[in-house]
């Protein structure tokens, strides 16, 4: 399987994706914002976390209007898979591949952390090794991590099974801890072709780190 992965200026979570990809079987390309085109034997197109543009005007809206951003779309709009971790949902909320926005955490911190998740919707390709109900403990490390969308938009989003995962941490005071509407940290498109989450799986691969529930998200996209 071919993962090609974005990088922009400011970037900084491309070589862990890339090693986390490689870890599972994966061949890997970076792949520089100034390109056009997408590799033709892609599998899965990644945007990887970081800074993109130094998260100037709102964090990755500076990023969409990159070249590349064109060739993203319709690979897409053509049934590509792509995956978008923390800066990446960002960009993808801002390119409007996805709905809602990513806002100021509601405590105007910046948060980095582990911290469990429930995964909510697994028929699609990403979550598909996990259970309806599973919690798993992810890092998390954002600004601008508070997903905000409006009522119709959270409707659509749970008729469609759109909402992937949410923050849990009962035990916590902070459960969720950015302020996301509905506590969201995941969702996809209608199509289910589109995801995006602000935690970072590529960082939950050795359990010597701490966890290794991000391997079984990554995998869900190599035994398509």
């Amino acid at each position: 399987m071919k993962v090609a992965i974005l990088q922009f200026p400011g970037t900084n979570c491309e070589y862990d994706t890339q090693h986390a990809f490689e870890s599972l079987g994966a061949q890997t390309e970076i792949l520089w914002h100034k390109s056009e085109t997408i590799p033709s034997d892609t599998d899965l197109l990644v945007i990887a976390g970081g800074f993109s543009y130094g998260d100037y005007l709102r964090s990755g809206a500076i990023a969409k209007f990159s070249p590349v951003m064109k060739a993203v779309t319709k690979y897409a709009d053509n049934g590509g898979k792509v995956l978008g971790i923390c800066n990446g949902f960002q960009v993808l909320t801002e390119a409007g591949l996805l709905p809602g926005a990513l806002k100021r955490n509601e405590n105007l911190h910046f948060i980095s952390k582990y911290h469990h998740l429930k995964v909510i919707n697994n028929d699609n390709i990403f979550l598909k090794k996990f259970n309806v109900g599973d919690i798993l403990n992810i890092p998390i490390a954002h600004h601008d991590g508070n997903y905000y969308i409006d009522e119709a938009g959270l409707k659509e989003l749970n008729d469609n099974n759109q909402i992937l995962l949410k923050y849990c941490d009962e035990n916590a005071e902070d459960k969720n801890p950015n302020g996301s509407v509905d506590s969201i940290a995941g969702i996809c498109n209608k199509e289910k072709n589109i995801f995006g989450l602000m935690p970072h799986p590529e960082r939950a691969m050795e359990s010597l780190l701490g966890s290794d529930d991000g391997v079984k998200m990554l995998e869900g996209f190599l035994t398509a």
